[in-house]
């Protein structure tokens, strides 16, 4: 039984400890890579289109034909929120601004 012991005892006093085969710099450099990745194909180019979008709101005005929540209609007063828009002659609705999809 102490023979036992006493080779356990220098195989672990042998064996080196296992070490990680890697950095932490490589784990770092690696997430930064992932970061910019996602930043170049997916933030960016969403910023670019909601800036553009945004840009379209901003343009609306009275009398422009508009296409909102799936409906056409001709711009009657743009409110900072929401716009009023006729559908038909005599029928005025009011939609959110950030229903409108289009403008012709």
């Amino acid at each position: 039984m102490n023979q036992t012991i006493e080779v356990a005892n220098q195989v672990t006093q042998t064996v080196p400890a296992a070490q990680p085969q890697g950095s932490m710099w490589g784990m770092i450099v690696y997430c930064i890579i992932i970061m910019a990745v996602l930043y170049l194909f997916m933030i960016r180019p969403n910023k670019k289109r909601m800036a553009e979008y945004q840009k379209m709101l901003d343009s609306i005005k009275v009398g422009n034909r508009i296409l909102a929540a799936g409906i056409y209609g001709t711009v009657k007063k743009v409110n900072e929120k929401t716009i009023e828009m006729e559908i038909a002659k005599g029928v005025v609705i009011e939609v959110n601004k950030h229903a409108v999809a289009s403008i012709e």
